[in-house]
């Protein structure tokens, strides 16, 4: 097909111009594709790539009300602008989950209270547009983790700028720490999370709220360094180039570890497991994978990162009392007969 050179794409400048193309279709059925191309200044290969998005398009997830739109490659037909164009309405499911949403965000102990209200009077005018089913969400609730009170003051410390002390639970080490923390966000990936400088450890850190096991907002202001926001779109950990490598070999059944652990690489073994090379600001975190894994897999190097897995492995067999555990797939085999340890290494 005629036309300029398709250029790389950006999602930004893609997304403005077919918001455009949606308005100039409707007001000129038929128009021919070059004479689009040539209004929007691209290629009519990149015209059509749009054209290709716009049927996946619409006011919602049913397919009644997606846009039908397509080419025979020399005009465009939109077979439904005015059902398109019709006043956006919600289904029942949809405006069930709005409303019980909307009850639980308003009782949050964080939400400040213009808030709150302006909340409380959206939600009335959606309850009075849904009829029958503001009713049926009014018999569902949602209870939120135990996470509100901190949730309310770290908020509050982020708007008045006032460090934090905490008391944090870390699954990695098994432990209880005090730390005083400037928090610079709160986000929500999964879990909610505040980000801060940890003045403990004198670096940026993100804590899981329900680990807060205690919190005091301090007189000090919060001050933490200038720092560059991440962009958490592809998840809450996202490793560094200076990370320490972590190698570590898993069996078939440990496969998903590959699925679920951001990797420089991972290569395929003769049993079908694989080799997995891994970076992370905390290579002691990984000691509890390991554990998990059991059979399925092992800490190759750094070589004192394997021995503590392995010291970990064995102190937690020693709450057993008799019988034989059995490790495979590189790890140690551990076997109790008569009161006689022995330790074998596979």
């Amino acid at each position: 097909m005629a036309g300029k050179p398709v250029r790389p794409v950006n999602a930004i400048d893609q997304t403005r111009r077919m918001l455009s193309l949606v308005t100039y279709l409707k007001e000129r059925p038929g128009a021919r594709v070059e004479d689009v191309a040539r209004a929007f200044g691209i290629s009519e290969d990149e015209l059509v790539s749009d054209l290709d998005v716009l049927p996946m398009c619409g006011t919602s997830f049913r397919g009644g009300d997606l846009l039908d739109i397509d080419t025979d490659g020399e005009r465009i037909w939109w077979h439904n602008p005015d059902d398109v164009a019709e006043p956006l309405r919600i289904a029942a499911d949809e405006a069930t989950a709005l409303l019980v949403a909307a009850r639980a965000v308003a009782t949050l102990p964080g939400l400040r209270e213009s808030d709150r209200q302006a909340l409380l009077r959206a939600t009335a005018k959606v309850e009075a547009a849904s009829g029958e089913a503001a009713g049926a969400s009014a018999r569902l609730s949602v209870t939120f983790e135990a996470e509100g009170g901190v949730f309310a003051d770290v908020d509050r410390a982020i708007s008045e700028r006032r460090r934090l002390w905490i008391r944090y639970y870390s699954p990695a080490r098994d432990e209880v720490t005090e730390r005083e923390i400037d928090p610079i966000r709160l986000v929500s990936v999964g879990h909610t999370y505040v980000e801060a400088w940890c003045r403990r450890s004198e670096a940026r850190r993100t804590f899981r709220l329900d680990r807060v096991a205690e919190i005091k907002i301090l007189d000090e202001a919060s001050a933490p360094p200038e720092v560059e926001l991440r962009d958490l779109s592809e998840g809450l950990v996202q490793p560094a180039a200076e990370d320490p490598e972590v190698v570590v070999e898993v069996g078939p059944g440990g496969r998903w570890v590959a699925e679920y652990y951001p990797h420089d690489s991972a290569d395929e073994l003769a049993d079908g497991g694989l080799r997995i090379t891994l970076r992370t600001p905390d290579p002691a975190s990984l000691r509890r994978l390991a554990l998990r894994l059991g059979r399925d897999g092992r800490i190759v190097s750094p070589p004192e990162l394997a021995d503590s897995a392995r010291q970990a492995a064995r102190e937690a067999l020693t709450a057993y009392d008799g019988g034989e555990v059995q490790e495979s797939h590189g790890t140690r085999v551990v076997q109790e007969r008569q009161g006689d340890r022995q330790e074998q290494g596979l």
